[in-house]
């Protein structure tokens, strides 16, 4: 049977004091090319529904190859996400990055429901760079937080400040991980590095998009 993957992205487009932000265009892109090559069915949901800003930093220097970009197509009109009534035909959930996430991810209650839901039924749940946001406010139905226990990595409080973004944040991302009880793993400043803990994939960065992909698609089988 073909799997199916749920990818959520930020509606966010602005950050603390009217900065501009939204989705990192290559967490999505790259990792929604794996699965498409897989032949896998993929929904692309938000929390507002419709159009997914893109971070305009995200496509700085020319660089990003136009099978990428063209991916761009799949973020016009997303899901919202309180349209999504049957979380068990999804395989897996995918976050993708990008600091919009950091503003509309942790607060949403459905999309913390639909993880615990495709968690608990021992589906995969993952996330890379700054997509773990949308980790931080679930809860499994004994009340523990998700994260708690287990070991993940995400951008880390150094990649922030490297950025000079951190004062712009709610939250600096590494450091509420650890709050809520998760071994945190961090590597070198732009290393590409994930953690596999069970069902839990997580990236650290961008560089980490294409190593989380091929881990879900490996656990997909």
């Amino acid at each position: 049977m073909t799997k199916h993957i749920l990818m959520v992205v930020t509606t966010a487009d602005k950050m603390k004091d009217g900065h501009e932000t939204g989705l990192w265009l290559s967490e999505f892109g790259e990792a929604y090319v794996e699965f498409a090559n897989k032949g896998y069915e993929i929904t692309v949901a938000s929390p507002l529904g419709g159009k997914s800003p893109i971070d305009e930093r995200s496509l700085e220097g020319g660089e990003t190859p136009q099978e990428i970009l063209d991916t761009a197509k799949y973020l016009e009109d997303t899901i919202k996400l309180d349209e999504i009534t049957d979380e068990s035909k999804y395989d897996a959930i995918f976050l993708p990055g990008g600091h919009g996430t950091m503003f509309d991810l942790p607060e949403n209650e459905k999309l913390h429901q639909l993880i615990r839901d495709i968690y608990e039924a021992d589906n995969l749940v993952a996330a890379v760079c700054h997509g773990p946001a949308g980790l931080v406010g679930v809860k499994l139905s004994n009340g523990t937080p998700l994260v708690a226990g287990k070991t993940v990595t995400a951008f880390t409080d150094e990649e922030e400040r490297e950025t000079t973004l951190d004062k712009y944040m709610p939250f600096l991302l590494e450091s509420r991980l650890r709050e809520l009880g998760a071994e945190f793993i961090a590597k070198e400043n732009w290393a590409d590095h994930i953690q596999s803990d069970g069902k839990l994939i997580t990236g650290q960065n961008p560089q980490s998009t294409i190593s989380v992909a091929k881990e879900v698609v490996k656990q997909l089988g």
